[in-house]
């Protein structure tokens, strides 16, 4: 057997999302409304983009993927994210007019991630973040890009709350352990991820996701899930379990790379579309309604 395969997160999660079934709920049921509000403000649906970073110009066309699927979520009326990026690529993502979370590289040089938090407010971004699961490497702590980077403890985190007015958001939150640590550090927000299975045997994140729920009970910390997010199915499968909203990801790639923000945008309202239909065919009106006691596991 394929050693690597049999340790490879991303098949773990695949398998055990798949084994969770859904019971249907027709009688009374309406055409659900997938509308939320999340931290202040109101969005069409519980779906958004990913932090990616370092996307190119797809087929030359005139903007690179970042600002492609900031478009999308601009006219999708979704909540927006980006990963690692100097600034001037930053302010071309928020001149979109996306509402753009900005999730920093957990840098080793401690003044770049002072300035590029301190830019992202600047210039108007919706919150900014920590990307915790992108500390460690193989030989040490990891280097990306070029850029090494540094651990990041509970007074650091914090310190990143106190310095912004913004919503802050912890990436790659995976225990009961690491949610509860940025809820005292005073975040906002959590990205339950292990990042596209950088550490092999990861719990898939809706396998620990119904834990952090209830360690997370009355703190006011919204929940994010991305990995392997990829149907309305998948986005209603989470928030039966406990999250707040869902990224998705590579799942969004094809389109994008193909069709552009009108891709990304079609891609997105098709999952959209899904959760719609499931939440109707269950019998949840809203987002926030949908509860686990319609799901069965295999």
């Amino acid at each position: 057997m394929d050693h690597f395969r049999l340790s490879d997160a991303n098949v773990i999660t695949e398998k055990y999302m798949d084994s969770i079934l859904i019971e249907e709920r027709l009688i009374d049921s309406v055409v659900a409304d997938t509308s939320m509000d999340f931290l202040g403000e109101r969005f069409s649906m519980p779906v958004m983009t990913p932090a990616f970073s370092h996307l190119g110009n797809y087929d030359g066309r005139e903007h690179n993927g970042l600002e492609e699927y900031s478009m999308a979520a601009k006219e999708c009326n979704i909540l927006n994210f980006c990963g690692m990026m100097e600034n001037d690529q930053f302010k071309k993502l928020t001149d979109t007019g996306a509402k753009t979370v900005r999730i920093v590289k957990p840098y080793a040089d401690h003044a770049k991630v002072i300035d590029q938090m301190q830019y992202a407010e600047s210039v108007g971004a919706f919150g900014i973040g920590m990307d915790i699961d992108h500390i460690f490497g193989e030989k040490g702590e990891d280097v990306v890009v070029g850029e090494k980077m540094a651990v990041q403890t509970s007074e650091m985190l914090r310190s990143y709350v106190e310095l912004t007015k913004l919503p802050f958001v912890v990436k790659g939150v995976l225990s009961v352990s690491d949610a509860v640590k940025s809820a005292d550090a005073g975040a906002k927000a959590i990205i339950v991820s292990h990042h596209h299975g950088r550490l092999p045997y990861a719990v898939p994140p809706l396998m620990i996701l119904p834990k952090i729920r209830d360690s997370l009970k009355g703190r006011d910390v919204k929940i994010i899930v991305d990995c392997g997010i990829a149907s309305g199915a998948d986005v209603f499968k989470a928030l039966a379990l406990g999250a707040d909203a869902c990224a998705v990801g590579r799942s969004m790639l094809p389109s994008l790379e193909k069709g552009g923000a009108a891709g990304a945008a079609e891609f997105i309202r098709k999952v959209g579309n899904e959760l719609r239909y499931i939440m109707s065919f269950t019998g949840f009106a809203k987002p926030e309604d949908i509860d686990d006691t319609v799901l069965h596991f295999l």
